[in-house]
């Protein structure tokens, strides 16, 4: 697993070198309402987009997989830091892949991640917000994974800021999202 981070570290510092990807717009519109959650938590069970919000809303990461994606897990795990910051703002934090429960129980054990990763087996939740990563075709084992991206909800589910970039090896760090939401009115 060290040589797999150490791989996404030196992975990320190249693009980073290469220069950032451009702001991809992908997923439902800015001011739409949230298409469902299809998802279920570590135990199986399903879950609300309501019930995951903060006061002020929820922030949701889709992201590929916490079992193969280095760029994935990296992204994961720089998260870990964020509920608290996110809870200064009344956010809380959620992350949706077509992983199974049991892929995402042990990155959570292993790594130490302190926010729900939720399991969308059948695609459905990625289906739904049309975040279907195109580049994989039915017979690969990537087929159903989502474009990596991330978006900020109200309590009402209302989508009120998205943070998504075309090359997957890019991922919007936590001070873009802490600023998106800093940018945002307070009236959702």
């Amino acid at each position: 697993m060290k040589l797999v981070l150490a791989l996404a570290a030196a992975l990320s510092l190249l693009s980073a070198q290469a220069g950032r990807a451009e702001p991809w717009n992908v997923g439902p519109p800015v001011g739409a309402a949230t298409p469902p959650l299809h998802a279920v938590d570590l135990k199986g069970a399903p879950v609300r987009l309501r019930d995951l919000s903060g006061k002020q809303g929820l922030v949701l990461v889709f992201f590929r997989s916490a079992k193969w994606c280095p760029y994935c897990q990296k992204q994961l795990m720089d998260l870990r830091d964020a509920p608290g910051p996110l809870a200064e703002r009344g956010y809380r934090l959620a992350a949706v892949s077509y992983d199974p429960t049991e892929v995402l129980a042990q990155f959570t054990a292993r790594w130490n991640i302190p926010y729900p990763l939720l399991s969308d087996p059948s695609s459905a939740t990625i289906d739904a917000w049309k975040l279907r990563d195109t580049r994989y075709k039915p017979d690969s084992f990537a087929w159903g994974v989502p474009y990596a991206s991330i978006y900020v909800i109200s309590p009402k589910g209302v989508l009120r800021a998205k943070l998504a970039e075309e090359d997957y090896k890019t991922r919007p760090p936590l001070s873009a999202v802490l600023a998106a939401i800093d940018g945002l009115p307070k009236k959702p």
